[in-house]
């Protein structure tokens, strides 16, 4: 049985992309372990800190957030793709 790649995150305006690997929580977790600088305050889906704009790909939420999301947007501390991915920080 072949095993399935992880997931890949693109992120507009950095060189390299990410592989999100399966023990990782959230997109923010993934990103954070890469040191990359991610705007938060909640970790839980309600202050909307950690917005991104998802430009391709799809994703999932550990939990539905409470904080307003705009069609088009993620929000990075509550979701997981399920797809690779093609993401804004905002």
């Amino acid at each position: 049985m072949v095993e399935k790649p992880y997931p890949v995150i693109t992120i507009t305006d950095h060189d390299e992309p990410l592989e999100f690997v399966a023990h990782s929580p959230t997109l923010l977790h993934t990103l954070e372990a890469a040191n990359i600088d991610v705007p938060y305050q909640c970790r839980e889906g309600f202050c909307g800190a950690c917005r991104a704009q998802l430009n391709e790909g799809k994703i999932t939420y550990n939990q539905e957030p409470l904080a307003f999301v705009r069609e088009g947007e993620i929000l990075l501390c509550c979701s997981r793709p399920l797809s690779n991915i093609k993401i804004t920080l905002l």
